[in-house]
């Protein structure tokens, strides 16, 4: 069973062309002056744009079943709420701290970064026979199906 994910940043403020580390990101309570949606959409929300960038820029696909593609985006935002980082929610970790701090599992993780290889079949090459047509997932689409 896949677990839901994601990354931080606006898709327009991230250079996604050159390699890049998400850098943890402080955990804890947001300013109450912040004009944001709520903690869940938030995060949702930045980590759908990063995953629809991120598959433009380097030329992969979701899955052709979009429930797999949104309990990943969902496991990535989860995480990056409460770890601060994108940790990969399909695996097992002893320390999750620990590997957050390490940055190997953080998406994109290395193994995609350096040889297009996803575990969490989120960014699949278009020869997968998994991979759908689509390089682009709303974040409606991520709420609606991201409930298995």
């Amino acid at each position: 069973m896949y677990l839901s994910f994601l990354f931080g940043f606006l898709a327009g403020f991230l250079d996604l062309s050159s390699s890049f580390v998400i850098a943890p990101r402080a955990v804890g309570p947001k300013s109450s002056l912040q004009a944001l949606p709520a903690d869940d959409d938030h995060d949702l929300a930045l980590m759908t744009a990063f995953t629809n960038r991120y598959a433009k820029v380097s030329n992969t696909y979701m899955c052709s079943e979009p429930s797999v593609t949104a309990v990943v985006i969902k496991g990535l935002a989860d995480h990056k709420a409460t770890l601060g980082a994108p940790l990969c929610p399909c695996r097992f970790y002893e320390d999750k701290e620990a590997e957050v701090k390490v940055g190997y599992w953080n998406c994109p993780c290395v193994p995609m970064r350096e040889r297009h290889e996803c575990h969490c079949m989120l960014f699949l090459t278009p020869d997968n026979a998994f991979a759908g047509e689509s390089q682009e997932i709303s974040l409606e689409d991520v709420k609606t199906h991201g409930n298995v």
